[in-house]
């Protein structure tokens, strides 16, 4: 089982995607509105989110929450990740990898400081990573595990090496466990802040908004507005309300079902994410460990239908999203097929299976039904319990007590799940595993995919799960705003380069 650091993580992504699965689309990107006049640096973009984070300290809190707004805003490290799920660097100006895989040399760009006005030197970064290396408390401490040294030549170099190579952990470092803070600061990241980024934190009104102002010390370019609004709507009707009043000139999430009505006055985007909608299977449990009744299944989704119904994204036939490394279309391993999924429970002995799926309350009824309704006519009866979602993490994830679940599995790269016969979905296979090892130790990063698209076709082919769709995000961004992200939204919002037009 991975670390209680790994876990949290996973628990609060799942739990930050409840309120954008309902938000998500697979239907076409208008064409991009032009902004209205010439950029106002003076100006303050308002932001519509959902989900507020419980406190600001995301070295020991994880979640989407955190990292949408504080990564690249607030605090950076060495390396960060565009859109597309790209390793771009960041504090570091360039870093280059020995041809072995294990030493790592960062080069840190001149001029950084921190909000306090205190310079940023190598000797920072030694700190920040010695302590998520040493703390099992800190995020990303497991995936720290393999680090052998972390050293600074001089002020403006770093380096770090490796005891084994891993093809994710340049990956690592654009999250939370890579971000650099101030050697003995002592400010209660719970409510404050002191990191490199282009904002500093302004207010924060609990419950309502949180307010950044432009970082005018920044060493980077400066920010196109001089502070971002960040707008705590829950409900989806509310936000879009507020969009149309003009409370807000961005707003985030928006449900397919309302989109309608921002047509006329903003310009609806299209974003690809990472989000897995995962339909588990348990495959240690009987009659679930049984491959012939796990395609059975399969191939009684209609997986098209399915995304119409729920309105959100696209097909997904594996566990890796097109986003992730060893992405691999897979839609040749199942198809909607009833009559064979018919003769498979037959010849299974499973002719009238009964089976709970464990949902938790927060996703609705929409893919309940779908799959009630797909699975009664090749014989299945699905009962649906709908828990709260402290019960699922109790009952599914902590005890593996169900026999199929949903959720939304939103962290890129977590293919691994799948590679830990601990894990929930309770699949082993050891050939699985072993690919997975040498996808990490594979120094290539091509070789590396192609280890990992083997890895997960044999998966797929297994039926270790269902992948009912890859999520999509709707953004509703007013004409006056320009430069707006628009892919992996639901992970973080790079805003330094946003700019708002004068009225």
């Amino acid at each position: 089982m991975f670390r209680r650091t790994r876990r949290l993580a996973l628990i609060s992504a799942i739990a930050a995607s409840a309120v954008i699965l309902s938000a998500c689309t697979g239907t076409a990107e208008p064409e991009a509105t032009a902004p209205v006049g010439d950029p106002d640096p003076d100006a303050t973009l308002q932001v519509g989110l959902v989900l507020e984070p419980t406190n600001l300290d995301i070295r020991h809190t994880s979640g989407a929450a955190l990292e949408q707004i504080l990564i690249d805003n607030i605090y950076e490290g060495l390396v960060s990740r565009d859109e597309s799920n790209e390793i771009v660097p960041r504090l570091a100006s360039d870093y280059e990898v020995s041809a072995d895989g294990l030493t790592y040399t960062f080069t840190l760009n001149d001029g950084i400081a921190f909000h306090s006005g205190t310079p940023l030197t190598s000797a920072d970064v030694v700190s920040s990573y010695e302590a998520v290396r040493t703390d099992a408390t800190l995020q990303g401490n497991a995936e720290f595990a393999s680090i052998a040294s972390i050293t600074a030549p001089d002020p403006a170099t770093v380096q770090i090496v490796l005891s084994a190579p891993n093809q994710n952990f340049l990956f690592s470092l654009t999250g939370p466990a890579g971000l650099v803070f101030q050697t003995g600061d002592t400010t209660d990241l719970k409510t404050a802040e002191n990191g490199t980024g282009p904002f500093t934190l302004s207010r924060w009104s609990k419950g309502s908004a949180i307010t950044f102002a432009r970082n005018d010390a920044y060493w980077g370019e400066p920010a196109g507005v001089a502070e971002v609004e960040f707008q705590y709507i829950p409900d989806f009707s509310a936000g879009v309300n507020a969009a149309l009043d003009g409370g807000v000139q961005v707003l985030t999430a928006v449900d397919p079902n309302l989109a309608s009505q921002l047509e006329d006055s903003f310009t609806l985007t299209t974003g690809r994410t990472t989000d897995k909608a995962t339909l588990a299977f348990n495959n240690a449990k009987a009659p679930l460990d049984d491959v012939r009744v796990r395609e059975a299944l399969r191939l009684a989704i209609d997986h098209d239908a399915l995304v119409e119904a729920v309105g959100s994204g696209t097909t997904l036939y594996g566990p890796i999203p097109e986003l992730d490394p060893g992405y691999e279309d897979l839609s040749d391993v199942i198809s909607y097929d009833p009559e064979k999924a018919k003769e498979l429970l037959a010849e299974a002995g499973q002719e009238d299976l009964e089976l709970t799926l464990t949902i938790p309350t927060f996703y609705g009824t929409t893919v309940p039904k779908v799959l009630i309704s797909d699975f009664q006519k090749v014989g299945v009866t699905l009962k649906v319990d709908s828990v709260e979602f402290p019960a699922w993490l109790e009952d599914v994830y902590t005890n593996h007590d169900y026999d199929l679940s949903f959720v939304l599995h939103v962290e890129p790269r977590d293919f691994g799940n799948f590679a830990n016969p601990e894990y929930y979905f309770g699949y082993d296979n050891a050939e699985v595993q072993g690919l997975y090892a040498d996808a990490l130790a594979e120094v290539d990063p091509d070789k590396s995919a192609e280890l990992l698209a083997e890895a997960a076709r044999i998966v797929s082919e297994d039926h270790a799960a269902d992948w009912l769709y890859n999520g999509a995000t709707i953004t509703a961004v007013s004409p006056l705003v320009s430069g707006f992200p628009q892919d992996s939204i639901n992970s973080r919002i790079d805003l330094a380069g946003v700019t708002v037009a004068a009225e």
